[in-house]
């Protein structure tokens, strides 16, 4: 009776969590070649389908470029533009050799209509050259952790050398995001500038249909080359939740439509299947460890005080594994680290944190020994006799 009790009410909660939407990562149909789903706040990967394959980006590549030249550039700079920037192909805003115009005007030109001539401009400016400037974004690539990134131009055109992964492409994202001014740019409808002169105006409009597709869109950059396909790296805020996508290869001409399909799978595969979870190791207490040749025989040990918020699957677990050693050796200093605790979440590890020691014991020395002989020699009513 009971069993059949059981088996109605887990049918009834697999129906139930079916039409929250909670569906299987496998379950999710991509056209892109590569993809990550990313939370934004911890880092962590929700989903990915090849993400670590290197792969062109194409213009996605303009991320790092503002990203660098708002951390490295003055908004103010006037840039005046050299012949290789004004000669490389479209897209173009068609720049002209010596024109000049101001740094901020630019970035916006860069990336709401992604032009290539002023992706140049913008490098030779703070980097000096183009190579001085790709030099720059790879320590940054670095600096971030995306270590599978490698670029040779600020625009994206292909290259062999000119690559990256769905993973490092989110990480890159992920930082980028955190500026103010670079949400600001890439969330702007419209622009108009004119050069330094005032000889010729422009206006640039956003070409990012992501920003209207979704309640909580916040961008962030297309991109396409013949060998890249394709690409859309995306970020969407919904309540307290910031999600970070990436497809890259996501078809060619004429399936212009399917990074939009892909990016809105995955972003709501994020909303409808992880909540934040509070997970805490408030108060766990450990064993003092034994010491060899201390001073004091053991040593107490603690941990700080550690508190995860984490976007999790109701299906999700986390378990907390503790190494700490059976026993030290002398010298032992107040907060070494001496062991650590490992967050697994899903099974895969997410975290480590240290556990220290909690007081300081000496090793054992002559002096030490010395004094302890007497000591008890003393307290044993003995009396030290003359030379």
């Amino acid at each position: 009776m009971w069993r059949k009790i059981l088996a109605f009410l887990f049918i009834v909660c697999s129906v139930v969590a079916q039409g929250r939407g909670l569906v299987l990562a496998e379950d999710i149909d991509l056209y892109a070649q590569s993809a990550v789903l990313m939370d934004a706040d911890s880092g962590r990967i929700l989903y990915e389908k090849d993400g670590s394959a290197k792969l062109p980006m194409a213009s996605t590549t303009k991320i790092m470029t503002l990203t660098v030249a708002l951390e490295s550039g003055n908004l103010d700079d006037v840039v005046e533009v050299s012949k290789l920037a004004a000669s490389q192909p479209d897209v173009q805003l068609n720049i002209r050799t010596g024109e000049k115009y101001l740094l901020r005007d630019l970035l916006y030109s860069l990336m709401l209509e992604s032009h290539n001539d002023v992706a140049v401009a913008v490098a030779e400016h703070i980097g000096g050259s183009v190579e001085g400037f790709a030099d720059m974004m790879n320590q940054k690539a670095r600096d971030i952790g995306a270590y599978n990134t490698h670029f040779v131009t600020p625009n994206g055109l292909d290259s062999d050398e000119h690559y990256t992964t769905a993973s490092d492409l989110a990480l890159i994202a992920r930082y980028a995001i955190q500026n103010e001014k670079f949400i600001e740019i890439t969330n702007t409808p419209s622009y108009s500038f004119s050069d330094i002169d005032g000889a010729r105006s422009f206006t640039v409009n956003n070409k990012d249909a992501f920003l209207t597709q979704m309640d909580g869109a916040i961008g962030i950059k297309t991109g396409f080359t013949g060998k890249a396909g394709y690409c859309f790296v995306g970020a969407l805020k919904r309540d307290d939740r910031t999600f970070i996508s990436v497809v890259l290869a996501c078809g060619w001409p004429p399936h212009k439509t399917w990074k939009w399909a892909d990016t809105q799978k995955l972003m709501q595969y994020g909303l409808d299947n992880y909540e934040y979870r509070h997970i805490s190791e408030d108060g766990k207490t450990f064993d003092p460890v034994s010491v060899e040749d201390g001073q004091i025989p053991t040593v107490d040990l603690r941990m700080e005080k550690h508190d995860l918020n984490l976007l999790m699957r109701s299906d999700e677990e986390v378990n907390v594994e503790y190494e700490v050693p059976d026993v030290l050796e002398a010298p032992v200093e107040e907060g070494a680290i001496v062991g650590n605790v490992q967050y697994y979440v899903a099974g895969e590890l997410y975290q480590v944190t240290p556990i220290y020691a909690a007081g300081s014991v000496k090793k054992i020395d002559f002096p030490w020994c010395l004094d302890k002989v007497l000591h008890k020699f003393l307290n044993c009513g003995g009396e030290l006799l003359p030379l």
